[in-house]
């Protein structure tokens, strides 16, 4: 299946459970492989991306068991316990493993070579080897994209930086080489970014402390295993949010929800648009914060997105440009330019696909003025971008007419069996 027709709905009604946080995933693979003892993982997302990264860890030696769908036992090496792989390792479309992975082997005592497919290959890595180079690690790019050879045997020293960018992966990955250096780590951010690495370096026994903005890591302490419970997913959480609210008639409950507040601008923004979405039954769950969100359909109105709330929901973007689409008024964006070096420029793509729907936008270098207004029908490119192509396929639902959304595949990567279980709720979403 490579395109999804899609069309006005019913109104959405019942609960959601959406799969389990993609970054989490990522991380508990990640940090379970190099800690001494056996790690078990729950809520594991069977997505794309998260098996490229289990699938790379077997490769350097590491042992995983998939006993039952969404449970994994990762078998830990050790902090020093890797083996050398015999072959390239592969991310597919995960960006967050390539670049948290270059910073977890910058220090190994072999050669390492990540590779990706066509879109992760366009995407900038230079941002994490420079910091990684400071430290003393040796890698090789294609003009600062993948291929990344990463040269072993490097003894690594702890650095005291200043990120240039806010960006969790990146802060992710000076900490994670931070755990193989001598010395320590600091990490300063010019915005909070969430803060999944520090909460799980914490939860398996690392020398870390940390606040919004600050991580201070001391390198060399191994790690022990412990239990990962992983949250839904809030950026998959966000594709049904915004579809109760825009679709009239509607009403949902999305359980256990992680709703870490580096994680949920989109929350606060959707709520000053006049979304009615309430939180209930909040508790923790691996180590993160998590509620059941209840959101009811309602009339919304354009906003100016304040920019300290951009890190905190940079992957719910198209989902909001979607919400703007919707609303009455204008909604503003800016301080947003790392959308346009995601799995597609985001920027670019939402706003070609709204221009055919009939909405009005207006690009800036890092945002755009979307102007709310009527939706038609017609034939949207979602050049491989998993979030491009379900937030089309949820303002399709209020759409004069037919979408047709072309290049769905890689909604597997984060969200396998989307289309099932939206239309499972009232919408109107099928195969081309």
């Amino acid at each position: 299946m490579s395109d999804w027709i899609a069309s006005r709905g019913m109104p959405l009604s019942g609960e959601v459970m959406v799969p389990g946080d993609k970054s989490v995933s990522h991380r508990a693979i990640m940090l379970g492989a190099i800690a001494e003892g056996a790690t078990r993982i729950e809520g594991f997302l069977e997505g794309g991306d998260t098996r490229a990264t289990a699938a790379i860890f077997a490769q350097l030696g590491v042992r995983i068991d998939a006993p039952s769908e969404g449970v994994r036992i990762v078998h830990g090496a050790g902090l020093r316990g890797l083996r050398a792989p015999s072959a390239p390792l592969d991310c597919g479309n995960a960006g967050t493993a390539m670049r948290l992975l270059t910073g977890l082997l910058a220090g190994r005592g072999f050669d390492t070579v990540l590779v990706g497919d066509e879109s992760l290959s366009r995407r900038p890595m230079r941002r994490v080897i420079e910091p990684l180079a400071a430290m003393g690690a040796v890698i090789e790019s294609n003009d600062g994209c993948a291929p990344l050879r990463i040269r072993g045997g490097r003894a690594l020293r702890g650095i005291d930086c200043t990120l240039p960018v806010a960006s969790a992966q990146l802060k992710s990955a000076v900490l994670l080489a931070g755990m193989d250096a001598n010395g320590e780590t600091v990490v300063r951010e010019p915005h909070p970014t969430r803060d999944y690495t520090e909460r799980m370096l914490a939860a398996f026994g690392a020398d870390i402390e940390f606040a919004p903005g600050f991580a201070r890591l001391r390198g060399g302490k191994p790690l022990r295993a412990t239990s990962i419970e992983v949250p839904a997913d809030f950026s998959s959480a966000a594709f049904f949010l915004v579809a109760a609210s825009i679709v009239p008639g509607s009403e949902l409950l999305l359980r256990k929800v992680g709703v870490n507040p580096r994680r949920t601008g989109l929350l606060h923004v959707l709520r000053a648009m006049g979304a009615d979405i309430t939180e209930e039954n909040p508790g923790e769950r691996g180590g993160e914060p998590v509620a059941d969100l209840r959101v009811r359909h309602a009339s919304l109105r354009g906003t100016e997105v304040p920019v300290e709330c951009v890190p905190d929901m940079i992957d719910e973007f198209p989902a909001l440009f979607v919400a703007a689409a919707c609303a009455e008024g204008t909604t503003v964006v800016r301080g947003a330019m790392e959308l346009r070096v995601k799995e597609s420029d985001r920027i670019a793509t939402m706003a070609a696909g709204l221009r055919t729907l009939g909405i009005r936008v207006d690009e800036t270098p890092d945002g755009a003025d979307i102007h709310g207004g009527t939706l038609h029908g017609g034939g949207i490119d979602s050049h491989g971008d998993h979030r491009i192509a379900m937030a089309f396929a949820v303002v399709a639902q209020i759409a004069q007419g037919e979408v047709r959304i072309g290049d769905v595949a890689n909604v597997a990567t984060s969200f396998p069996g989307f289309d099932a279980l939206a239309r499972s709720r009232g919408f109107e979403l099928h195969p081309a």
